[in-house]
């Protein structure tokens, strides 16, 4: 059974239609500005109700279908104190511009996490490792089981047409609004004065369109799992959002040239972007700042995460154990 809200229940839905779906309360998270403290602080009361509502919800669901067991995935609330429940997240150790503030931060996240039986971290326990400081805390005050890397993709012979066309650069938007927009709306300003294919993923999953912006620009709504590793892997450049997730897709796929443009306020986006920068394996630019005719001739110097760099599929053993194990 498979329970979110929003984008995410759509994309879920539309990705596994044989399955039941539940609509869970929405945290509705707005990054307004570029303050990350800001933004969390004017929101916290509906966040911390939402996250209220959700536990209610999920004992509700627990309850009327008889659900054996639980895999959150980053929300906080989705627990249920009568069946085994596991937590999957990277964020162990928040990064915040303060650093009063980003002792509290912690101690409120660890104080959430230990309400789960396990706490599940998709990356490397040890060198190399994808998230760094925010799955590696400098003081161990969790059990945390890692799991590898975890990915929808996997490398592939690529396709030298997508969509009917050659396609050099795709742009996968994602994220909260306003900023999804305003990121769209930046870049293809640029994009229809530049002499490159394009195609613009926009990632709004409530209906299909495929139409064409301009002769050198392609826009679809949203792409399926397997259609979007086609895109990505047949693409010359990528552009997206610093996200783990979009992170843990490029290591899978391995070698694929990206430009990194961090949602503004989420620091731990701006921390992955600048830190994959400095080591040479993508161009990171912030939204405010974006050039994207300078950051295509800047990610010809980067070489991507060599393939086969990551581990994918540990979390298979470990998965498959922890069901052997519930009362079905």
């Amino acid at each position: 059974m498979l329970a979110s809200d929003g984008a995410a229940l759509q994309m879920l839905q539309a990705e596994f239609p044989h399955l039941p779906t539940f609509k869970l309360p929405a945290y509705g998270i707005r990054y307004q500005t570029h303050s990350m403290v800001w933004n969390i602080a004017r929101q916290m009361p509906r966040i911390t109700y939402a996250i209220r509502a959700e536990q209610w919800a999920t004992e509700r669901l627990v309850r009327e279908h008889g659900i054996s067991g639980i895999i959150s995935d980053n929300r906080y609330g989705c627990f249920s104190r009568q069946v085994p429940s596991i937590v999957l997240t990277h964020q162990i150790h928040l990064r915040v511009p303060n650093a009063a503030l980003q002792w509290m931060a912690n101690q409120v996240l660890r104080r959430a996490l230990r309400k789960f039986d396990a706490v599940w971290v998709p990356d490397e326990a040890d060198e190399p490792n994808l998230s760094g400081a925010l799955s590696h805390p400098p003081l161990k005050a969790l059990e945390l089981q890692y799991l590898g890397l975890l990915s929808r993709f996997s490398p592939q012979p690529p396709n030298t047409t997508v969509l009917g066309q050659t396609i050099k650069i795709a742009i996968v938007l994602s994220g909260p609004e306003p900023q999804r927009t305003v990121l769209e709306q930046i870049l293809m300003e640029q994009a229809l004065v530049l002499p490159h294919k394009f195609v613009f993923v926009k990632g709004k999953t409530h209906f299909k369109e495929h139409s064409r912006v301009g002769e050198n620009v392609e826009v679809v709504s949203f792409l399926t799992a397997s259609e979007l590793n086609e895109l990505i892997q047949s693409c010359q450049v990528l552009v997206c959002r610093a996200g783990y997730s979009s992170l843990m897709d490029l290591a899978a796929i391995g070698e694929q040239r990206a430009v990194l443009i961090p949602t503004p306020g989420q620091t731990e986006q701006e921390y992955l972007g600048e830190s994959l920068a400095k080591k040479g394996l993508f161009v990171c630019q912030k939204q405010g700042e974006i050039n994207l005719k300078k950051a295509l001739q800047e990610v010809e110097k980067t070489s991507g995460f060599p393939a086969r760099s990551f581990e994918t599929q540990r979390f298979e053993p470990v998965l498959k154990d922890w069901v052997s194990q519930l009362k079905c």
